[in-house]
């Protein structure tokens, strides 16, 4: 894995400049990793055979990488080594309800991240690259499940995207228009906000009686989820 240091401001490039709405963008790396250890699930966006590709795929982050994985079979991951892709990670935060349609929008995190991804082929570096996307979205998993086979590493293929190129932006706070001819119409206004949580686990049918939850697992029940 690549180990150097990021500098800690996103470069400004021109895929990652922001045109619209500046004031939502973000160049501080450190909001960026907050985004991204946020959540656990990207769209993976790739052009195949002159059409874009995307899908939804669970991810993994270091702070220097993004790492996702598939089967070695997969169009996007056999194509994207060798072309530049763009995955983005959101979280919807609420509803921004104005006096008027015009003005109604969304509490919201965002990371873009571009690159041409690195399939990973070292067998050390791979189990390392699991291990971090294993451990993004279930801290502990990894040392307590049977960890991955080598006929299962074979039928796996890893990518490593550099998280040096990203755009952030963000949005809080609510309605705009609280100070101009809409505040007249006696229309609410407000946020309505959103927050997902963690329920609590649920066995397997087929689990045998007396194996109970991992404390890593349900230590996570009834808390926030992104």
């Amino acid at each position: 894995m690549n180990n150097s240091q990021l500098p800690s401001t996103l470069p400004e490039t021109e895929r990652t400049r922001h045109r619209r709405l500046r004031e939502q963008g973000s160049l501080d790396r450190s909001e960026l990793n907050a985004i991204l250890e946020a959540g656990f699930i990207c769209h993976f966006g790739v052009v195949i055979d002159g059409h874009p590709m995307v899908v939804p795929t669970v991810y993994g982050s270091d702070g220097q990488n993004l790492y996702f994985h598939g089967s070695v079979a997969s169009r996007s991951l056999i194509a994207s080594p060798e072309a530049t892709v763009c995955v983005t990670v959101t979280h919807v935060d609420g509803l921004v309800l104005a006096r008027s349609v015009f003005e109604h929008g969304v509490n919201y995190r965002s990371a873009t991240i571009y690159g041409v991804p690195r399939l990973i082929t070292d067998q050390e570096e791979k189990m390392a690259g699991l291990r971090c996307l294993t451990e993004h979205a279930t801290p502990g998993q990894w040392d307590y499940a049977r960890q991955p086979s080598r006929k299962e590493l074979a039928a796996t293929a890893l990518l490593a995207l550099s998280l040096e190129e990203a755009s952030v932006k963000i949005r809080t706070g609510g309605p705009d228009d609280g100070d101009g001819p809409d505040a007249a119409l006696g229309i609410w206004a407000g946020v309505l906000p959103l927050v997902t949580t963690w329920g609590e686990p649920e066995a397997d049918p087929l689990l045998p009686d007396g194996i109970e939850a991992p404390k890593h697992i349900t230590a996570r029940s009834n808390t926030r989820a992104g």
